[in-house]
């Protein structure tokens, strides 16, 4: 049986309606991929914690607070992941690639520009529908 790798996923939207997408680097996994920024939650860790630790690593901001959003499971075949969806609703920090990955801001319009894999797919259509209503 392959593990279930568990994911903490932020989803931080700016004063304009935008949401942040983090392109995947080079030599990992689904490289080139855009995707919502996080991480592996580490043994002992809450999915809250998770998440604080992995934003403050990727993006560079101290995010503190959020809301659960969705879980997703999904099977890649060689691997399975369990994302577990938060909206970063507040964060200190203006985001940058703090591990030298591209980012950018998109609006709802823009969403479907952007080649996610297939596990971001359930959370590109709830983060339309957040998109609508604020």
């Amino acid at each position: 049986m392959t593990d279930v790798i568990h994911v903490a996923v932020g989803v931080l939207i700016d004063d304009a309606h935008c949401v942040l997408l983090a392109r995947r680097q080079k030599g990992t996994h689904l490289e080139g991929f855009w995707e919502f920024p996080g991480g592996k939650v580490e043994s002992g860790e809450t999915v809250e914690v998770a998440l604080v630790r992995e934003l403050r690593e990727e993006l560079g901001v101290e995010v503190s607070e959020t809301s659960p959003l969705m879980t997703v499971n999904h099977d890649y075949g060689e691997k399975q992941v369990l994302l577990d969806v938060h909206r970063v609703l507040s964060w200190t920090g203006e985001p940058h690639g703090a591990e030298g990955q591209p980012i950018a801001w998109v609006s709802a319009s823009a969403l479907d520009d952007f080649k996610v894999p297939d596990a971001n797919a359930e959370i590109m259509v709830r983060v339309k529908l957040v998109l609508a209503s604020v």
